[in-house]
């Protein structure tokens, strides 16, 4: 069955449902048929029952046959050994029943048998009542059969199994008719689904799924999931596909540089401080080439990252030391504010060091000094401010500034690759986060989980606003 489509399994299984509906209630219904039938001949064999007992003497021989005839019914007087006694009507010579069936009766009451088949047709149907006749004790009679011939009784339940058989069959018939055309009708959208999905497959990315506007069943239902499926997962090539060539351009410069640097050293004879002049510049471009590539597995890493708790002044405040210490000639180019009481924020602390080292490289290679650092807090909040005295950029760039490999024309001839605030966004937004950009009364945002006014419009701020753990 599981190798079977599944509109044949469908049918299959409506047809068994309804054959065993159909054979229960044509069952129901012969059963209430045979028993009125049955009904009214123990009715006319209670009623010949009563008059002709009444006629049999102790020796088994009807007093007045001629009454015991007017009932119409067959009827024999048998002896204890099954003999037969008496008889009159149409009863055969033959007992109706056999001592066998005799010794089931009992010394009281009486027992109604069929004698005859339904199935195969019997030439003498009968059913036949037996009254014991212990009121006459010492005598030779012993039981009194009345029977009546089946015949009409037979005939018409055989008419009724086969009016049923027919009946059933046809109805069995249209119902698997009609189950395998709804079954059909269901499942052809999922068909027309799977089509489209193969042309997709196959490369036509721009096709959806046809889903009928005017519905809302769990086929188009499932049609429109699909549909938000497959934008998502174009969105997701696209950014991959726009990933994969801006990479290849930004690597393309450096790798090109280093192969002029590498054939240029070698048209002629150097010395030995030529070489190490060269390798230094090839130093220069290695290193430029090995930042790029961290920040390029930086951003192809899975956004979520380690649960923690940091303090923000705390951590913001060690990096800040670290840096003064690399760059003791510029150490009064930055300063840092921070709240009296820890400023807590849910971001592993490593983390949240890789989001201030990102954000003041970029404000040093692409603003100018000096470089406000501010922490505070805003509610269910920490926010987190980098503001430098640069010129910025104009608000048309400004919702682009996140985007990766994204430089300003200006920027283009300074170091970096645009991926600082790429990674800063996705290492914020991975925490449930929001990364602002602010310059000159303009704002972007990534979201607003929190409303929030930007303290320096005329400089270059990057707002990082975390949520505090609950």
């Amino acid at each position: 069955m599981d190798r079977l489509p599944i509109r044949v399994r469908l049918v299959a299984g409506f047809s068994v449902a309804m054959f065993v509906l159909l054979t229960g209630a044509g069952a129901f219904v012969y059963w209430r048929v045979e028993y009125a039938l049955d009904r009214g001949l123990d009715t006319e064999l209670a009623q010949a029952s009563a008059v002709v007992a009444p006629l049999v003497g102790t020796d088994g021989i009807v007093g007045s046959p001629a009454a015991a005839d007017a009932t119409g019914l067959a009827w024999q007087v048998l002896g204890t050994d099954g003999e037969v006694l008496d008889s009159g009507g149409p009863a055969p010579a033959k007992p109706l029943l056999s001592a066998t069936q005799l010794d089931t009766v009992g010394g009281s009451g009486h027992r109604t048998f069929d004698v005859g088949s339904l199935l195969p047709i019997s030439d003498e149907p009968y059913r036949v009542r037996v009254s014991p006749l212990a009121d006459r004790p010492g005598g030779r009679a012993a039981y009194l059969l009345v029977g009546v011939r089946r015949d009409h009784r037979d005939e018409a339940l055989r008419e009724l199994l086969v009016q049923l058989g027919i009946a059933g069959f046809v109805a069995l018939a249209i119902a698997s008719v009609v189950g395998y055309l709804l079954a059909r009708l269901a499942l052809d959208p999922v068909e027309r689904y799977r089509r489209r999905a193969a042309e997709i497959a196959a490369g036509a990315v721009d096709l959806r799924l046809d889903v009928p506007p005017v519905r809302d069943d769990e086929i188009t239902r499932l049609g429109h999931t699909l549909n938000e499926m497959l934008t998502a997962l174009e969105l997701a090539l696209d950014r991959e596909r726009q990933f994969v060539n801006d990479a290849s351009h930004e690597l393309r410069t450096p790798l090109t540089l280093l192969k002029s640097r590498i054939q240029l050293a070698r048209r002629r004879t150097r010395s030995v401080a030529e070489h190490e002049r060269t390798l230094d510049e090839l130093e220069v471009d290695v290193t430029r080439l090995a930042d790029l590539a961290e920040q390029l597995l930086d951003l192809s890493r899975d956004r979520a990252e380690p649960d923690g708790t940091s303090d923000v002044g705390d951590v913001v405040s060690s990096v800040l030391e670290r840096w003064r210490l690399a760059r003791p000639d510029r150490a009064g180019e930055i300063s840092l504010r921070t709240p009296p009481q820890p400023a807590l924020a849910r971001l592993d602390p490593r983390v949240l060091e890789r989001v201030v080292t990102n954000l003041l490289d970029n404000a040093f290679a692409h603003g100018r000094p000096p470089v406000r650092v501010r922490v505070r807090s805003a509610g269910d909040h920490t926010v987190l401010e980098v503001a430098d005295a640069g010129l910025g950029m104009p608000p048309e760039l400004l919702g682009q500034a996140t985007r990766r490999f994204h430089r300003a024309p200006d920027a283009r001839s300074r170091p970096g690759a645009g991926l600082g605030l790429s990674i800063v966004e996705q290492l914020v937004t991975g925490a449930g986060g929001e990364l602002r950009v602010c310059h000159g009364g303009c704002h972007t945002s990534n979201g607003s989980p929190v409303a929030l006014d930007c303290d320096h419009d005329d400089a270059m701020t990057v707002t990082v606003i975390l949520p505090v753990p609950s």
